[in-house]
């Protein structure tokens, strides 16, 4: 069965409707959370992760949005719009993000937004000897995970954690576990401004990071009408 995996859609509407729609008939939509924050449609993206979603835990930004996390943590920008968000979360949105777990198991996988080592920490994982070490806290064959906004796989083979390419579907092998991190659907960071989000197929044991266009004027409009900080609109257009 293939299932859809998302991470980080940040209120951008746009950019989660065209990857649904990359992805088609799928077994599962599994979410990694920080569906609000940024973008100016969070109470929709919210509520079509929670018709859709069979699976979803709880992001920083998520967990802002509901006042359990300290937004003066937060750079200015994420401040700014984090305390938008707060103000605009309907009730019933709000009642969603408060019911979601840190970490959920599906099976021979575990989801995650950060890292599963420390959930509520927060951590980035950016390379293979960060990788390593998360290995030991999870004993399932695969963690997705999102928070970097940057499209990766690690594999523990025995050599130790490995970046792979993500580049088309990626056959799994024999005894090796994986980290993917499926980047993120509403403010990709990693130089292409296409959403980007993860296909598992749990039958032909593949797992691929798809990069689907939209139209990032409309969910650019859509920032400044808000009069949210103009530098989320901008930076959509680079992937940065």
């Amino acid at each position: 069965m293939r299932y859809a995996i998302v991470s980080d859609i940040h209120g951008n509407l746009a950019a989660f409707e065209a990857c649904l729609s990359d992805a088609g008939d799928v077994g599962g939509l599994w979410c990694l959370g920080d569906t609000v924050g940024y973008g100016p449609c969070p109470n929709e993206c919210v509520r079509r992760v929670r018709d859709l979603a069979t699976h979803s835990v709880l992001g920083n930004h998520d967990a802002a949005a509901i006042d359990r996390e300290d937004l003066s943590l937060f750079s200015p920008t994420a401040r700014k719009s984090g305390l938008w968000t707060r103000r605009c979360l309907e009730d019933d949105v709000a009642a969603y993000l408060r019911s979601l777990p840190l970490r959920v198991e599906v099976g021979d996988v575990v989801l995650v937004h950060a890292t599963p080592a420390s959930p509520s920490k927060w951590h980035y994982l950016f390379s293979a000897t960060f990788a390593q070490f998360e290995f030991a806290a999870f004993e399932e064959r695969i963690c997705f995970i999102g928070h970097s906004h940057v499209p990766a796989i690690y594999e523990n083979a025995t050599q130790g954690a490995q970046p792979a390419s993500s580049n088309g579907p990626r056959a799994l092998r024999a005894g090796c576990r994986y980290i993917v991190n499926v980047g993120s659907v509403g403010q990709p960071r990693d130089g292409d401004p296409r959403a980007s989000y993860g296909l598992y197929d749990d039958e032909r044991e593949t797992i691929e990071i798809r990069r689907v266009g939209y139209e990032i004027a409309e969910t650019q409009r859509k920032i400044r009408e808000a009069c949210l900080p103009a530098a989320l609109a901008e930076r959509l257009a680079y992937g940065e």
